[in-house]
């Protein structure tokens, strides 16, 4: 498929991090000609913490991580492409036993520290012995560069690679924060995204480093949709390896914590920039759309009106075609189901007021607004005049490319 024309201009660089290696392999999971498994080994005293679906149709992986995440603990993550090895029952919990234990026996390392993912096509019976045939050769090729390849390993309808790096202090010592996500279709994360793996070389306790995980997934990939449908296998990974060398932090530390500040910022950051990434690459995508939402009764009452607008195909419809059709984004704040007062609603689109008080603005001119929805970047922004409530959620417009996608993708 042709590169998304939302898509940066290259793959950042991403310097290794200390304690976490990576390697790829071409395994026909799936696919032909092309990597479709990476695996990622970590040293020893390695902090996990992890955010997955809520989908009740989760994925046998999905189902394997949440147990081992009560050990804390990681040592490796198994990621394939081409079968989400959902919905395959008893089949699929021998499958990720298997492709675990294998891991473990390659690693030398503990069971329960070992992680699975997989993403690709639902139903179908994960041909796992694929898998566990390249391990020894992936522990063998394992290196502290790669994450680009790391990246391409776990694509599937992706169109680019999505990756993103940043450092921060704590204290006086610098920590770097690398992180890989592959996302298209089916997203409307719940809690997670489709996946996404990261590692840092901070000292982090696992459960204050869950709360940073979950604390950021909140402003990132939570507040992101392409076509409102929750995946089976979304799978957030983050690993600490430890080795950097800066004050001690313990498992309560708040998040307000003034040396925990630089980190927060950047964890966040790098997630948004993953979250963006995915939604520039939403299958047949051509405009990354921005909705702020103020005025609603809370915080989370804004993010549901966004959603709404965002998840609305008769909005993003008109924002593939480049119509300023503002009354689909007043249907879709109706439909919501929060506050929403219609007499002090205003909308703007590309910065031009469009409507206040509950009506167009008298003298409306919508040739500027036509001229922004020819832009590849589209901004929505709607004050529902109930309360201080804000939120900012990010989609891209519907085309036909969707359909044809989706339609051939078993094929």
């Amino acid at each position: 498929m042709p590169v998304s024309p939302l898509a940066p201009k290259s793959f950042p660089e991403m310097p290794a991090v200390a304690g976490a290696r990576l390697a790829t392999r071409a395994c026909g999971v799936k696919y032909k000609d092309r990597t479709d498994v990476c695996l990622f080994a970590f040293d020893p005293g390695t902090t996990v913490a992890g955010v997955f679906t809520k989908s009740k149709t989760a994925s046998a992986p999905v189902e394997w991580c949440r147990r081992a995440l009560k050990g804390k603990k990681a040592r490796a993550i198994i990621v394939n492409a081409g079968n989400a090895n959902a919905f395959t029952g008893r089949a699929g919990k021998k499958s990720v036993d298997r492709v675990v234990d294998g891991v473990a026996g390659a690693l030398d390392c503990p069971k329960g520290q070992v992680f699975a993912a997989s993403t690709g096509v639902i139903g179908e019976p994960l041909p796992d012995q694929t898998i566990t045939n390249a391990l020894k050769a992936l522990a063998g090729d394992l290196k502290g560069d790669g994450w680009d390849g790391a990246a391409q390993a776990i694509m599937t309808t992706d169109t680019f690679p999505k990756g993103a790096t940043r450092s921060a202090l704590i204290g006086e010592q610098e920590v770097t924060l690398n992180g890989i996500a592959k996302g298209s279709g089916m997203i409307a994360p719940d809690m997670a995204t489709m996946l996404s793996f990261l590692a840092t070389d901070a000292k982090l306790p696992a459960p204050l480093l869950q709360r940073l995980l979950e604390d950021a997934i909140g402003r990132s990939f939570n507040c992101i949709t392409v076509d409102g449908d929750t995946s089976t296998s979304d799978t957030v990974l983050i690993a600490a390896t430890g080795q950097a060398r800066h004050p001690k932090l313990s498992a309560d530390t708040k998040l307000g914590d003034p040396r925990l500040k630089a980190f927060r910022a950047a964890l966040t950051d790098l997630l948004m920039d993953l979250a963006h990434q995915v939604v520039r690459d939403g299958e047949g995508a051509q405009k990354f759309v921005t909705i702020d939402v103020a005025g609603a009764a809370s915080k989370n009452a804004a993010r549901k009106i966004g959603l709404a607008i965002a998840n609305s195909p008769l909005v993003k419809t008109a924002i593939a075609g480049e119509d300023p059709n503002w009354g689909r984004i007043v249907m879709a704040v109706g439909k919501a189901g929060e506050k929403a007062d219609r007499d002090r609603l205003a909308i703007s689109i590309g910065g031009v007021e469009v409507a206040r008080r509950g009506e167009v603005v008298p003298g409306y001119d919508e040739a500027p607004v036509a001229r922004h929805m020819k832009g590849q970047d589209i901004a929505i922004a709607v004050d529902v005049g109930v309360g201080r409530g804000r939120a900012r959620v990010w989609t891209c417009g519907l085309t036909h490319g969707y359909i044809d996608i989706n339609a051939d993708y078993r094929s």
